[in-house]
């Protein structure tokens, strides 16, 4: 029931590529069972807006998120505010036809779930996509705003995670909402688990050990492919300083390894297309070993990522210019 990817500060969440993986096996899923259905499976109108409770948060909102994203919308009936902004969320949902489903969760109820969100004050709304929840804004709001951060988050979601909404039939039966799909268990399932929970925990190197349990027994495993390239760089940044690491970086620019440690922190950091054009710079002004090294760490950051995201996408036509 507990919230998961509670972490927001950039693009290294500690269980996102879990939740990504299973957000598109389980969406691939869905849209190959409801064609297979000839279009069962569409939700009524009535279904994009839903109540949410402690109780049915891991199902109504973190499994729902693997299909949808799925903003929540904090209020409680005293908040003058929050009756102002709840209708508009609330039409928005029904508008967007299916590509986001709205959660209202009583504060005063469920009030584990505030805490768990950090909430200082409401009306508070969030999104959760993937299993990753994510910030979008907190007090009154103008509908162009609201739209334009709804726009948004839809293309990222489409974007980074596959997900292109649910099916909505204005002739469905309200309350007929179809659950998530259950994603079959793998065979390194447990293992995969033992590792998300070693990042949760802060026990980078328990992480590093178990993502390469996994691939000892599955080479080709990419969850846990992408998962061993984040732990590792958490574990790289670790403990350093981060003024002396981008002082050294400023004053050579042609130190390999100053630069390499600069661009992990710039990507922990979220600045995802910083970390990769100081890597592909470094790469046209090295040659020989040096190149190959810098090459090897974009590689690997390019894993971090993950491979469809269109940034690394462009990065790596960009690296391809430099080499040749």
């Amino acid at each position: 029931m507990q919230p998961r990817n509670m972490s927001m500060s950039g693009v290294v969440d500690l269980a996102a590529v879990k939740a990504a993986q299973e957000a598109k096996a389980k969406a691939e899923q869905a849209r190959a069972q409801a064609a297979r259905e000839g279009g069962a499976g569409a939700i009524s109108p009535a279904d994009l807006v839903i109540d949410v409770d402690e109780a049915g948060f891991e199902r109504d909102v973190l499994q729902r998120s693997a299909e949808v994203p799925v903003v929540i919308d904090f209020w409680a009936e005293w908040c003058q505010p929050c009756k102002q902004l709840s209708p508009v969320l609330e039409r928005l949902a029904v508008e967007y036809n299916g590509r986001i489903l709205l959660a209202k969760i009583d504060v005063d109820a469920n009030q584990m779930l505030m805490q768990q969100f950090g909430i200082q004050g409401i009306p508070a709304v969030f999104a959760v996509v993937a299993g990753q929840a994510l910030p979008l804004f907190q007090g009154a709001a103008g509908e162009a705003q609201i739209r334009q951060t709804l726009d948004q988050l839809v293309q990222v979601a489409e974007q980074r995670f596959g997900l292109t909404g649910l099916t909505v039939d204005p002739e469905a039966e309200p309350g007929g909402a179809p659950a998530a799909p259950e994603r079959p268990a793998g065979p390194h399932d447990g293992l995969l688990e033992a590792a998300v929970q070693a990042l949760d925990s802060g026990d980078l190197g328990g992480a590093v050990q178990a993502y390469r349990n996994v691939l000892n027994e599955d080479p080709g495993n990419e969850e846990a492919k992408l998962g061993l390239a984040q732990a590792e760089l958490l574990q790289r940044v670790q403990g350093v300083d981060p003024q002396r690491v981008r002082k050294e970086a400023a004053e050579k620019p042609a130190d390999v390894q100053a630069q390499i440690a600069a661009a992990d922190l710039d990507l922990v950091g979220g600045h995802v297309e910083d970390a990769f054009g100081r890597l592909i710079e470094t790469v046209q002004r090295t040659v020989g070993d040096d190149r190959d090294t810098v090459r090897m760490r974009l590689l690997e950051l390019f894993e971090v990522v993950g491979p469809e995201d269109p940034r690394v996408i462009a990065a790596r036509r960009a690296l391809a210019r430099a080499l040749f």
